[in-house]
């Protein structure tokens, strides 16, 4: 590479470019900032989870505060408020950063709080994807998926637009974080992605019908005096009508709350 005109070389033999900081855009950029952040907050006294390892805790008189990173933003969650605003100072001490205040809006999840608990849904994620389907006024439907349904691959059937189906599915699978009433039919179609059917697209069509019902259901977060952690699972045996496979399905609560 050649040398910026402001650097003065006296012989062009032998003179390398020393890096002294990660520039963004570079492929070890991300990498070397979350290091130096992960070093840094650990001399708080926050613990890096070994499972998770974008989220920090630290339990202070009883007390436990979460800090989560996502890429350039950090979210911080706790009942010690002392904690918390002693943790932004900390950390304003070392980095550029600013509070948004308390978190009402990310990643298309809106958050509300109340005496009862936090409550997360995805309102506008869903009439956004009514309106884009042209579903507004379609007609309501009671249930995501018709009971014993019989979907599967067929020699004889229809194929309809396979990248149309696959942006609906996959914009389905995500508002199942909220919508845990269509994580089932949502994992139906999701088996068909690489070759759907008008058959298909029509147990998607019967999943937006199902959520004009109910565009602002919530999934509500509530403090308990216990974190126990809790599993449910269920499988419909040999329920593929093609090749007899089994579906499960499973939940998981964590302290009374729904988290899987």
């Amino acid at each position: 590479m050649d040398l910026p005109p402001s650097i003065p070389v006296t012989s062009k033999e032998g003179v390398v470019c020393k890096q002294r900081k990660s520039l963004y855009g570079l492929k070890q950029s991300p990498r070397a900032w979350f290091e130096r952040f992960a070093t840094f907050i650990k001399k708080f006294g926050y613990v890096q989870s070994n499972s998770y390892h974008t989220l920090f805790l630290k339990r202070h008189k009883g007390k436990l505060t979460t800090l989560i990173i996502y890429v350039d933003d950090i979210i911080v969650t706790g009942d010690d408020q002392a904690e918390m605003q002693n943790l932004q100072k900390y950390l304003a001490s070392e980095f550029k950063m600013k509070s948004l205040s308390d978190l009402k809006y990310f990643l298309e999840i809106e958050v509300a709080r109340s005496n009862h608990g936090i409550f997360l849904s995805q309102r506008k994620y869903v009439l956004d994807l009514l309106a884009e389907t042209g579903m507004l006024d379609c007609r309501l439907i009671d249930t995501p998926s018709e009971q014993n349904h019989k979907l599967g691959l067929y020699l004889d059937q229809v194929p309809t637009n396979k990248e149309c189906y696959q942006r609906l599915v996959g914009k389905l699978n995500y508002l199942a974080h909220t919508h845990s009433d269509i994580a089932y039919a949502v994992s139906v179609v999701s088996q068909f992605m690489h070759f759907p059917s008008e058959d298909h697209m029509g147990a998607v069509m019967r999943i937006l019908r199902y959520l004009k019902v109910t565009p602002g259901k919530r999934l509500m977060f509530s403090k308990y005096d216990h974190t126990n952690v809790e599993g449910y699972t269920d499988a419909d045996w040999a329920g593929l009508v093609t090749d007899r496979r089994s579906t499960s399905g499973y939940f998981t609560f964590v302290g009374g709350n729904l988290v899987t």
